[in-house]
């Protein structure tokens, strides 16, 4: 128990050592003093709570929110001195948001509860004494033998014993990992493979060590040791022996496998981990106010404490004759009973910091989010994927982009290659109705004879069918065991897999040549060469990796004969190389790469039989290292991989994604900076840039590339600086490599900065994803602090997301891994623009209002309660009734704006759209700028006082407003200035929406009558439960005066129609952007009738509707809509979002 505790707190780690050693079976040794390792179980628990620990836990949570600490603070105030309101004042607000956010998280982690329990509870079938025997996958330990069959998915990371295929091979997705959906195959050590009954597997001899847990899913290193027959055999174990927790079981009948890693120690569950919080520019300046107003609090109540002591020291209003002090009163502590009072006032004043607003601004962001998921414009219909969001937390940061970072291969490309060109031994070769054709000529060879291919020729595509990891499908299941059954008809039924597109293409490419890859089998990989079949032995793979940017396979050869074929990137390849082509193809490369293709250079090495022995032994000695193995094997990869020979080099075209150019220059006409950050070549990144728009062809493109030095590097960015000076009119693109980049990051940060600043794009090539991270953190962190937004689509990306304020993943080709690690998703690069241009303005004007009206309606609520002070000698008389106070914040006034936060739109979203120049109206948080929360702050004070003093004015002395002569008492007074005061703040934000719907009318005028039916119920029935009743028959008797009801009307008045005439006079003599876009809708017809309408359902009624008011309007005339770009210019004219018209076209007119 106490080593428990101990490991619980983290002083006692429960694994000392850096490998653990697994013994299958659970066949632990029987002599020695051997102590069994402790490890996890195989429960999965991504819960947060538990039923014993959810109440304190979530109550910690939530008052580490300083408002409700605040407020928690002020409850137990009330509770323990005499204060003038009811704890029921700030208990019960308190009690609701408490209550209201604990039930949010309950449910949530109910869900998950349930979602645990049941993966827990999976049937899986392990090998125990004996025989198959079927429990639950939470039951499974470290070391047990587990049968999966086919299509199951892994319930633990497993070592691959044996499979059903003779060689132990079997093939799996990790779709659910890496969103990777191609086949991998995975194996198992020929001492275990033979393995494959139960009791064969029974009396298996072996032990497993492997490293501790990692989340890393692409890194294993191990060893296995089997005993047969007295002897000892180690294998090496990596990551193509480890089957993933996740990872499904495919064409294959069944595996077994010794579990290695369970439960929360599996790469799956080590990979849940908790991104870091974004926090938006508006949370930040949400906060600041709260300090400015805690600020205005404290100065109140101190204020009022001294006045009142002031006040009192005269004896007639120290001790007046109705209210004399008892003797323990005088003889109490002055500084005691100053805090006490103090305290009181606090409370008293303390609703001008408004608790619900924090609930308010979540479930804006949280409703506000589902209109991107519902957006038509953003669902993709081929691959039928809709927009997600990962974090609602983000949506108003939308509108504050500044600079936007986007990857190329996937983001701005289809990322779908098709084989254009290659070059082999120095000669240039297009594809030409499948076959190879040197460029200049055309195509001569007879149809159905058999081309001849040059020895060069024929050694380049066997090099590119066999140097790969491409996987085959076949559509008949018992196709599966045998690839080579297939040798007719192969192509009906069969399909290439690739976790690389660029493989894909090259496979496929050459089977049009008449080189077929026909598939593996065990160590076997068989090619088809005009239909002879060959079969190659594979001996060993020489992984890629992103630091050596190439991948090798080692052959035998049908005649025996040791070979090396290896592919990747020219600067990876060619200094290796020491016969070819290498001047001729180098230039071909360079050529492919200005047309925008993407290149690969292919190579070849043969062994002598004493190099192929001294190489197989030093990869032996790497692959079984248990230290060091990564830097070993680095080593001996590159002691193979050289003195190659040049075989020539290709190049695969990806083509870009439909209207990327529209939308970048959508982008740049909003004020957005649009950076490219690729690992592709110098060459072909620039060709891409121009072809898509970052790059204009009038655009002075400056260069800092291939940089050797700091002081080389330096003065090139010193250059480039005076260039930019001295030329004011040209716009300037900067394009950096990688290598020049990390040398300008070093030691010449600020200077890179502000030549950075002056180009209006910026493209960077050959960028490792830390680089790409680099960047982001770069002009993030730089004094002007700009918003960021980075997109991608692959792996390489999720570390630029993650920097980014805001991170976007595309719904690509290159798995999931972005998407999961965004903030949201979407299919293609072009929905960027409706996302930051018409969600990103409607979330920030929606909350940047939403925040400051909070603020406005608070102060005019506890302004008249302090100016109250004055006239009843600062002895804390409440002004309102506790029920009032409870309320205001709850029910009075909570709907209206919450619903204007979720509908407002200034202007129409095709008008947004068609001027992209309108997001720049609230760049830099302008709408949450000092000036605009001092006028907020300023309007609520002069609300107050005239509700205040315009109550006070009409009643003055001895007024009688009753028919019988009676006068008003100070509850009436109090509920007059509230009433008024809920009626203009309605009003108030009634005359600051622009957009009505029916929804908008419900709650604001549904408000005002809710607020007069419950004060008519309240004071018109006696409550048994409550202790007094002050309010009784007031709201009658206030309301039976006419005298009342004009002051009711003339306050309203007073307050608003300064407002009304402030808004004219801006609007005609200083209007912005915006607004002379909302003159142009309104004068030359866009509607926003049925801007609702989103599902077909709803459509057609909604449309119908729309076309009826339109046409009676007069006003349906789309080819009216000013833009910015050419009437023949397409973009965006398919608008069917949620937020926009249904669809509205001219023949419909």
């Amino acid at each position: 128990m106490y080593r428990w505790i101990r490991q619980q707190l983290g002083f006692d780690p429960p694994h000392q050592s850096d490998t653990r050693t697994v013994y299958i079976a659970n066949k632990f040794p029987q002599h020695g003093h051997y102590i069994p390792q402790r490890f996890a179980d195989n429960r999965i628990i991504s819960s947060k709570y538990t039923i014993w620990n959810f109440v304190p836990k979530n109550l910690f949570e939530q008052f580490r929110r300083i408002a409700n600490f605040y407020f928690l603070i002020i409850f137990l105030v009330q509770l323990m001195i005499d204060t003038p309101t009811s704890p029921i004042t700030s208990g019960l607000p308190l009690f609701f948001v408490i209550t209201v956010t604990a039930i949010k998280q309950g449910y949530e982690d109910w869900l998950r509860h349930k979602a645990d329990n049941e993966v827990n509870g999976a049937p899986v079938f392990v090998v125990r004494s004996g025989s198959l025997v079927q429990t639950r996958s939470k039951n499974i330990r470290v070391g047990d033998i587990v049968r999966v069959a086919k299509d199951e998915t892994f319930p633990a990371d497993l070592v691959l014993l044996s499979s059903d295929r003779a060689e132990g091979t079997c093939h799996i997705t990790t779709a659910s990992l890496d969103g990777e959906t191609n086949l991998k195959t995975h194996y198992a050590v020929p001492e275990t493979a033979v393995s494959q009954s139960v009791s064969r597997l029974e009396s298996l001899q072996a032990v497993v060590e492997c490293q501790q847990p990692e989340a890393d899913l692409y890194r294993f290193v191990g060893r296995i040791t089997v005993t047969q027959h007295g002897e000892e055999i180690v294998r090496p174990l990596g990551p193509e022996n480890l089957l993933l927790r996740g990872a499904r079981l495919k064409n294959t009948k069944e595996i077994f496998g010794v579990a290695v890693y369970t439960g929360m120690e599996s790469k799956m569950a080590l990979n849940y981990k908790c991104k870091s919080q974004k926090r938006s520019a508006v949370e930040k300046s949400m906060n600041t106010f709260l300090i400015i107003y805690l600020g205005i609090l404290l100065f109140e109540a101190i204020l009022s404490t001294i006045l009142k002591y002031a006040w009192q020291a005269e004896d007639k209003w120290n001790e007046p004759f109705y209210n004399r002090k008892t003797d323990q009163e005088r003889n109490s502590s002055q500084i005691l009973k100053f805090i006490s009072d103090f305290l009181a006032f606090l409370v008293l004043y303390n609703f001008i910091i408004p608790i619900s607003l924090y609930v308010t601004v979540e479930l804006q962001k949280f409703l506000g989010s589902f209109f991107i998921g519902w957006d038509l414009d953003l669902y993709h219909e081929e691959s039928d994927q809709k927009a997600q969001v990962n974090t609602s937390d983000l949506n108003e940061e939308l509108g504050q982009v500044e600079y936007v970072f986007t990857d190329k291969t996937g983001t701005l490309t289809e990322n779908e290659m098709q084989f254009r060109e290659c070059s082999i031994n120095g000669v240039k070769y297009q594809e030409i109705n499948g076959k190879l054709v040197p460029e200049g000529l055309t195509e001569d060879t007879p149809d159905g004879s058999l081309p001849c291919l040059s020895r060069e020729e024929e050694l380049f595509l066997k090099a590119v069918s066999l140097c790969h990891t491409v996987q085959i499908s076949y559509d008949h299941p018992d196709a599966a065991a045998d690839p080579f059954s297939h040798a007719n008809g192969f192509s009906a039924q069969m399909e290439y897999y690739a976790s690389s597109p660029d493989e894909k293409a090259l496979v496929e490419a050459t089977k049009r040549m008449g080189v077929t890859f026909m598939g593996s089998h065990g160590e076997i990989m068989e090619i088809k060469k005009f239909g002879k079949a060959e079969k190659y032995k594979l001996l060993h793979v020489l992984e890629f990796d992103a630091n050596r940017r190439r991948m090798s396979v080692i052959l035998q050869t049908p005649s025996g004969q040791k070979v090396l074929f290896t592919k990747g990137a020219e600067s990876a390849i060619l200094p290796y190389t020491k016969s070819g082509e290498i001047d001729k193809t180098r230039v071909h490369v360079d050529e492919f790469a200005l047309k925008g293709l993407r290149t690969l250079v292919v190579a070849c090495r043969h062994f002598s039989a004493d190099e192929y022995r001294d190489v197989d032994r030093r990869l032996h000695e790497a692959r079984t290292a248990l230290q060091q193995r990564e830097e070993r094997l680095v080593e001996v990869f590159n002691f193979i991989e050289r003195d190659l020979e040049l075989l020539g080099a290709t190049g695969v075209e990806d083509k870009l994604q439909d209207k990327v150019q529209e939308t970048i220059e959508a982008l740049r006409l909003a004020g957005i900076k649009v950076w490219v950050l690729t690992g592709d070549k110098h060459e072909t990144a620039v060709s891409v840039s121009l072809s898509c728009g970052h790059f204009h062809r009038t655009m002075n493109i400056l260069e800092l590339v291939q940089q050797k030095s700091d002081n080389e590097c330096a003065e090139q960015l010193r250059r480039l600086a005076r260039r930019i000076k001295e030329d004011h009119v040209i716009q300037h693109g900067l394009v950096v490599d990688g290598a020049s980049l990390s040398l300008a990051l070093r030691e010449h940060e600020k200077l890179f900065m502000e030549v950075c600043k002056n180009c209006s794009a910026v493209l960077c090539c050959r960028m490792a994803p830390l680089q790409k991270a680099k960047v982001v953190r770069l002009l993030k962190t730089s004094p002007e602090k700009p918003i960021t937004l980075a997109i991608g689509d692959g792996a390489n990306d999720v570390s630029m997301i993650q920097e980014a304020h805001v991170g976007i993943g595309i719904m690509g080709k290159e798995g999931r891994q972005a998407v999961r690690n965004s903030d949201y998703a979407f299919a293609r690069f072009k929905f960027l623009a409706k996302l930051l241009l018409v969600h990103g303005h409607f979330y920030y004007i929606r909350i940047a209002t939403l925040v400051q009206y909070f603020f406005y309606k608070n102060v005019c609520f506890i302004t008249p309660q302090f100016l109250y002070q004055f006239f009843c000698l600062f002895s804390q008389q409440t002004l309102y009734d506790s029920v009032y106070l409870t309320l205001y914040n709850i029910c009075f006034t909570s709907l209206p704006i919450l619903v204007y936060s979720l509908f407002e739109q200034l202007v129409h979203p095709h008008i947004l759209q068609s001027k992209p120049a309108l997001y720049r109206d609230i760049s830099k948080n302008s709408l949450l700028s000092f000036k605009t929360f001092l006028y907020w702050t300023v309007l609520g004070f002069c609300h107050a006082f005239v509700f205040f003093f315009g109550s006070y004015i009409l009643m003055g002395e001895d007024t009688t407003l009753m028919g019988n002569g009676q006068m008003f008492g100070n509850w009436t007074f109090g509920t007059l200035v509230f009433t008024v005061m809920v009626i203009t703040v309605t009003l108030k934000l009634a005359l600051e929406t622009h957009f009505w719907t029916w929804m908008n009318h419900f709650v604001t005028w549904g408000s005002i009558a809710f607020y007069f039916i419950f004060s008519l119920f309240y004071g018109g029935i006696i409550w048994p439960f409550l202790h007094t009743q002050d309010m009784y028959f007031v709201f009658v008797q206030l309301l039976s005066s006419g005298s009342a009801w004009f002051a009711i009307i003339i306050i309203i008045i007073t307050c608003l129609f300064p407002d009304v005439i402030k808004k004219v006079f801006y609007r005609h003599l200083h209007p912005t952007s915006t607004q002379k876009s909302q003159f142009i809708e309104a004068y030359q017809g866009i509607g926003c009738v049925d801007s609702m309408c989103c599902f077909s359902e709803g459509q057609n009624a909604c449309s119908r509707l729309g076309r009826l008011v339109e046409r009676l309007m007069g006003r349906c005339d789309p080819a009216r809509t000013p833009r910015s770009w050419h009437d023949s210019d397409t973009f965006f004219s398919n608008d069917r979002s949620i937020l926009t018209l249904s669809p509205m076209e001219v023949s419909h007119c």
